[in-house]
């Protein structure tokens, strides 16, 4: 044991020692410009850009650089081999590229992250120019996972986003809320392959060349044969290899009943992987891995025996196993986020069965494309049906109270958690305890379920308008009837947007109002669409900036949703409410000091009004727009919807002219740019208006209360 911590120990201080020591990690601390030529390790990943006016994805991808060509004092010409990180812009240069493939790509270079053995992290500062193609395995890869995403196209949009993800990894085009639900139901492992993919796709093979009757040699060999060609499918890194021996070693284990063995042969599969690459003794996702293996292999056998007693020793195993691995891998997410997920094993119970058809039969469907695009359209039908299951159970589980418990995190949780593991099995030793246990969880969830609803409901009965807490953006709703509302501006992102309108009930959209087209404002305009149907959208007569705007003008022609250009005096009676566009009132629109003032300065500005007052919703108006406004006449309001999420940038006439008792900002918490400003908060209060605040409040609606409307915040 001492020699096998000892050369660990030495195999990562040589590649530490390796990897911060260079020429390289010295013209980081440098922040030196360089032109690097460096071979991709993996695949590149665009993150959403969800900050300023516009959509500016980012992408990141992880590199081998191998020459260096920097200019500090003297031209400097390193060859070398060290990893590193490469942050840039311009997805769609980077988004074609695969591993293996070499590029030259000029930048500056900057310290890595402390604790990671990557010798710098390169800002490119142009695109990146291709110097050689893939390797042959890899092009191999990419064709076939192409051919996959070719063939769910035909599913819908969430089933099209999981099933390359569950098949080969791939979740290029995950839907957003399909993540949260699979995350908060304890499930997203399923979207990383894992031991289970490869011993799906195994155990197939070996089971098929069993019935075929083939000798154990030959069936040996293909079910390696299988295990290769999924691992190069799903791209043969570090994560897939791990992927590899994990899942082989608990399969293996399991099928024999071998859990010795097992732990043998899994703490020499750690100890190889480690010593092969260091890095992986710093990742959760390797000790989740492991962790979640050792659970299956010394506690699922012991309670898959005690459990065929009471029941079939498929049931048995199909329970053992995902209570082994969530009881192993829970001190771990303690450590790592600070919560427990008291949903996740009976989400796995129930989304387990469809696991293994939706993988072999996305697997066969990237055989198949290659050969005809038509057949692995008719395979993937299918496996839509088991993939469908999967996104159900994620979602009714994600809704389910208290799916996600907070927990302290670190070594106090730590403690916490053992203490509170401890007193449990003192208690559920007798079955007294049991019995007692059993009860108070039933009354936990019975309080869950309906006492809570029944003493803080939401939405409260008769809600007017709901500022929907979207982080740093826009989303207003205005009931229009039985489970239809008018929305005024969609958030920086779909997924806060659409949760806000499930929460109201909204299933019908008569009339969606886009302000004006800055990403805070329509970045979330799929989640409008999410399941709901749209009559009409508004939109500013303002164009900028041109990127958003073509980009909402394309979406919604894709939809075949009409558009119309805002004009003062448009009208609207919708349900209980009288919609009036006020603004903008002048056709010549003034830009401000600041960026992308002159897309706020022709925000639509809409007067909404009920049988118990009305409300002003100003957008993102500023002090020139406002003063316009003033000119033409502002009508009175009883709610102010305070412009630009409260920024410094208010006309004082404009505020005291709506006559407002109350202002709603809609803010995102902890923001950047300083929203809400003190002064603008400070003169709100001096009008005599009560604030409310999204990212302090949560969601914030507005009702009749005796005849005047009465605000009510749900809290956060």
């Amino acid at each position: 044991m001492l020699g096998c911590v000892a050369a660990v120990a030495g195999t990562v201080a040589f590649r530490v020692h390796t990897v911060r020591s260079g020429p390289v990690a010295e013209l980081a601390e440098r922040r030196a410009l360089v032109t690097v030529e460096m071979s991709l390790t993996g695949d590149p990943r665009v993150l959403p850009g969800d900050r300023g006016p516009v959509r500016r994805e980012r992408v990141v991808v992880e590199a081998t650089a191998e020459r260096v060509e920097a200019r500090v004092v003297q031209p400097v010409q390193i060859s070398t081999a060290v990893p590193v990180v490469v942050f840039a812009r311009g997805a769609a240069a980077w988004a074609s590229l695969l591993p293996s493939q070499r590029v030259r790509v000029t930048g500056r270079l900057g310290p890595a992250e402390p604790g990671e053995l990557t010798a710098a992290v390169l800002l490119a500062t142009g695109p990146p120019v291709v110097v050689s193609g893939p390797s042959p395995p890899q092009r191999v890869a990419a064709a076939l996972r192409e051919g996959l995403r070719r063939a769910c196209d035909v599913l819908p949009a969430a089933e099209r986003g999981l099933l390359p993800g569950l098949v080969v990894g791939d979740v290029s085009r995950l839907d957003e809320q399909v993540r949260f639900d699979l995350r908060t139901a304890g499930l997203s492992h399923l979207t990383a392959v894992s031991g289970a993919n490869l011993a799906i796709v195994a155990g197939m093979v070996l089971a098929l060349a069993r019935f075929a009757g083939l000798p154990q040699a030959v069936r040996a060999a293909l079910t390696i044969v299988a295990m290769v060609g999924f691992a190069v499918l799903a791209r043969p890194s570090p994560s897939v290899l791990r992927a590899l021996v994990m899942g082989s070693v608990a399969a293996v284990a399991l099928g024999t009943g071998r859990a010795r063995d097992g732990i043998t042969a899994l703490s020499a599969a750690v100890l190889g992987l480690v010593l092969l690459d260091p890095a992986l003794a710093g990742e959760y996702g390797f000790a989740l891995s492991v962790f979640a293996t050792g659970g299956i292999l010394v506690l699922a056998p012991r309670w898959r025996a005690r459990l065929s007693r009471r029941m079939p020793r498929w049931a048995a195993e199909a329970v053992a196993v995902p209570c082994a691995a969530q009881v192993a891998v829970t001190p771990l997410l303690v450590l790592m986020a600070g919560e427990l997920e008291p949903v996740a094993v009976p989400a796995n119970l129930l989304a387990g069965p469809a696991v293994a058809p939706a993988t072999l039969l996305g697997f066969a469907a990237c055989l198949v494309a290659p050969v005809s695009a038509e057949a692995a359209r008719w395979i993937v039908r299918p496996a839509g049906y088991a993939v469908g299951w999967i996104i159900m159970v994620a979602r009714r589980a994600a809704a389910v109270p208290l799916a996600t418990l907070p927990w302290p995190g670190g070594a106090i949780g730590l403690v916490a958690l053992v203490a509170v593991a401890v007193l449990a099995w003192v208690v559920l030793r007798r079955t007294a305890g049991r019995l007692v246990v059993c009860v108070v969880a039933a009354g936990l969830l019975a309080a869950a379920c309906l006492v809570r609803p029944v003493v803080a409901p939401w939405p409260p009965r008769g809600w007017l308008l709901v500022g929907c807490d979207v982080g740093q953006g826009d989303a207003l709703v205005l009931s229009a009837g039985e489970a239809r509302a008018v929305v005024i501006d969609t958030g920086p992102d779909p997924m806060p947007v659409d949760r806000c309108l499930r929460a109201l009930g909204v299933e019908r959209v008569p009339l969606l109002i886009l302000t004006h087209p800055h990403l805070d404002h329509v970045g979330g305009l799929d989640g409008v669409f999410r399941g709901r149907t749209v009559g009409a959208v508004v939109v500013s007569p303002g164009q900028e900036p041109r990127q958003e705007s073509a980009r909402v003008s394309a979406e919604l022609a894709r939809r075949h949703v009409p558009a119309w250009v805002a004009s003062p005096g448009l009208t609207w009676r919708l349900g209980p409410v009288e919609l009036r566009v006020i603004g903008p009132v002048s056709e010549t629109i003034r830009a401000g000091p600041g960026e992308g003032s002159m897309a706020n300065n022709a925000s639509v500005v809409v007067h909404a009004r009920w049988a118990a007052g009305s409300a002003l919703l100003s957008g993102d108006v500023e002090t020139e727009a406002q003063a316009e406004l003033v000119r033409y006449g502002v009508p009175r309001a009883d709610l102010l919807k305070v412009a630009h999420h409260g920024s410094a940038r208010q006309d004082p006439e404009f505020l005291a002219a709506t006559g407002a008792r109350a202002a709603l900002i809609s803010v995102g918490a902890d923001n950047d740019y300083g929203h809400p400003a003190s002064l603008t908060t400070r003169r709100l209060h001096d009008l005599g208006m009560r604030v409310y605040r999204t990212d302090r409040d949560g969601d914030v609606a507005v009702i009749t209360d005796h005849g005047r409307l009465a605000i009510v915040p749900r809290g956060r």
